[in-house]
């Protein structure tokens, strides 16, 4: 900072500061500095308060802005050290375990930590192991850690920081290979303080393992477990160790659950969904994608205990088969009975998903008709409807639909039933602001006519569907998305 002001710099009203780095910084007052006449005034970065430095670094949001601010002045430096409170690490990191350190030193006050290798495939590079992953014991402040796609890291390292890290409160492991479920688990869980926990696709953390989280199960609010399992592989599969008499399987309580997302498990294991949905009495949000042996006892199970439901999304598997006398029988896994006490069990209810397996498409009868969506709607107050390969929903379902006077978003996708005639029934819905259709080969240009004419639209989403020109859809709506492109079955959930 040069001791003379810089040409055009204000001298009187106020001070105007400028550096190397061409970051301008003004206040119209400064404490405990005066200047009268035509003195001049002598300042550095180093003389500015605390108090002003701590304003300057809070405005600053970006984070390679922060870096460069860091490096003007020592001050400056150790101020914003004691400000950072979030730090993320990817790839290019050749020394990764060192820089780790270094990090978790200067940056005493750290709450959030997030490490990313999503995608590295480079050898050259380093990656954090367990000694790199014990530094952060040290982060007392540390409330929030994030481990996605780490190689090396194994439990041991996670046991470090569950044990120096008394204040962590969110926890999510994604695609981390080595680690199991080990004495970290069972720590966190009696002396811990998680509120959140995430597990996704750790191929070494099992299902029956999460029992080792005992007494922490009642402190969490938001809870996810996906194994990295193929569809095809989970069919016809049974777990040999499940035993029905056995009530001590799932002796915990989870009062305080909250937001459950439950991917690719066994519903009749150790952990049992009926036994855990029991015990949800608080839970408001509920994904269930591809569970395996999920039955209508599990949905009225729910609807007993979880009155405060307000979003379900379920991602059905193929109805399971028996042979019976050369032919077969199939038993679906939900059916229109469970949804009717789910709807009378839970009148909070607003946001509802159902996706289909593709597999039902050759199936005569997947459990669910157009009955269910009409005890949903007459019974709730359902704001958003999402149906993803229902065979079933046509165009009686669409005229259902345009008497629900609380409807604001409806998504459809993978459906040839419903036709422009569907679409001329929609367009009368009331509150409808949002419409979203993906993969709907029988809908034209014919059928958006209606929603033209009404205006009553915000927001418009046209994928995959063929028979609908980009020039109509246009002008259906205030906001469009138009492709002749889809995302896969996997990628179109909305909930």
């Amino acid at each position: 900072v040069p001791s003379q002001p810089e040409r055009g710099a204000k001298s009187t009203a106020g001070v105007e500061v400028v550096h190397q780095s061409k970051i301008k910084l003004r206040r119209k007052v400064l404490p405990d500095f005066s200047c009268s006449g035509r003195s001049t005034l002598h300042c550095s970065m180093e003389d500015l308060p605390e108090v002003l430095l701590a304003e300057i670094v809070q405005r600053i949001t970006r984070t390679s802005d922060l870096n460069s601010l860091s490096l003007v002045s020592k001050s400056l430096c150790e101020v914003e050290a004691n400000q950072r409170a979030a730090i993320r690490l990817g790839c290019s990191l050749f020394s990764a375990t060192e820089t780790l350190s270094s990090l978790c030193s200067r940056f005493s006050n750290l709450s959030k930590m997030e490490i990313n290798y999503t995608g590295e495939t480079l050898s050259f590079f380093s990656y954090i192991d367990d000694s790199g992953l014990s530094c952060l014991a040290n982060c007392k402040k540390l409330m929030s850690l994030t481990l996605n796609s780490v190689p090396s890291i194994t439990s041991r390292g996670l046991l470090s920081v569950a044990i120096g890290c008394n204040s962590l409160s969110a926890l999510h492991l994604i695609d981390c290979k080595k680690i199991s479920s080990g004495e970290w688990l069972e720590y966190l869980g009696w002396n811990g303080s998680l509120e959140e926990l995430v597990v996704r696709n750790c191929n070494r953390i099992r299902q029956p393992d999460l029992l080792k989280f005992g007494p922490g199960w009642m402190k969490l609010w938001k809870f996810e477990f996906e194994s990295k399992v193929e569809i095809d592989d989970m069919l016809g599969f049974n777990d040999p160790l499940y035993d029905v008499h056995n009530p001590s399987a799932c002796d915990f309580l989870c009062d305080n659950l909250k937001d459950l997302r439950l991917v690719h498990i066994q519903a009749r294991s150790e952990l049992r969904l009926c036994l855990l949905l029991e015990k949800c009495k608080a839970l408001e949000k509920l994904c269930l994608k591809y569970v395996v042996s999920l039955t209508d006892n599990d949905m009225i199970a729910l609807s007993h205990s979880c009155n405060n439901l307000k979003s379900i999304s379920l991602w059905l598997m193929p109805p399971q088969y028996v042979a019976d006398d050369n032919d077969f029988l199939y038993i679906p896994s939900v059916t229109d009975h469970s949804l009717q006490v789910l709807a009378l069990g839970c009148p909070m209810l607003q946001s509802v998903e159902l996706t289909f397996h593709e597999g039902t498409f050759y199936l005569p009868d997947i459990g669910l008709t157009l009955e269910c969506v009409r005890i949903l709607i007459q019974s709730c107050q359902i704001l958003v409807l999402v149906l993803n390969g229902a065979d079933f929903f046509d165009d009686e379902g669409m005229m259902v639909l345009s008497s629900s006077p609380f409807l604001e978003t409806l998504e459809l996708a993978v459906n040839d039933q419903v036709t422009d005639a569907g679409m001329h029934s929609i367009a009368r819905t009331p509150c409808l602001r949002s419409l979203t259709l993906r993969l709907c080969s029988q809908v034209t240009d014919a059928g958006l006519t209606e929603l033209v004419h009404s205006q009553k639209l915000d927001s418009l989403t046209i994928e995959g569907c063929a028979c609908i020109s980009p020039q109509v859809a246009q002008g259906a709506a205030r906001s469009v998305h138009y492709s002749l492109e889809s995302a896969s079955r996997s990628r179109l959930s909305r909930i």
